[in-house]
């Protein structure tokens, strides 16, 4: 697990470290059963407050990509969770209507559209 603060990003530091981590268990980076550091050791390793990273785990948990276990701290939850795959759906159904958007400003077809989805999706399947 890697986590990377920027002082320059318009996010809070909580929210970096939950969106750092949501794409990390997403994407299989940190895979299911893993267990985390805990809550003081990520705040040591960050030099942050407990509290900051306190609140990255508790809406982590909330959304469903881990669950605290007593006595072994928190653990990430399979990617095919329901509440995961849900949150996934919803993000990629954003950046789609962003692209919606962009290719109505070119005029772009539907056609066109779709073959430019096409096409980078054969690019991430390599």
């Amino acid at each position: 697990m890697k986590v990377i603060l920027s002082n320059q990003s318009e996010l809070p530091i909580y929210a970096q470290i939950r969106e750092q981590m949501k794409e990390q268990i997403s994407n299989g980076q940190i895979a299911e059963g893993t267990v985390l550091p805990s809550i003081r050791q990520l705040a040591k390793d960050l030099g942050i407050s407990v509290i900051t990273t306190t609140r990255a785990y508790r809406e982590l948990e909330s959304e469903g990509y881990i669950a605290s276990v007593q006595g072994k701290g928190s653990i990430v939850l399979k990617r095919d969770n329901k509440i995961i795959r849900e949150q996934c759906r919803r993000q990629m159904e954003e950046h789609l209507e962003a692209a919606i958007d962009a290719s109505q400003r070119l005029d772009m077809t539907d056609a066109e559209l779709v073959e430019a989805l096409q096409v980078l999706q054969r690019q991430h399947r390599r």
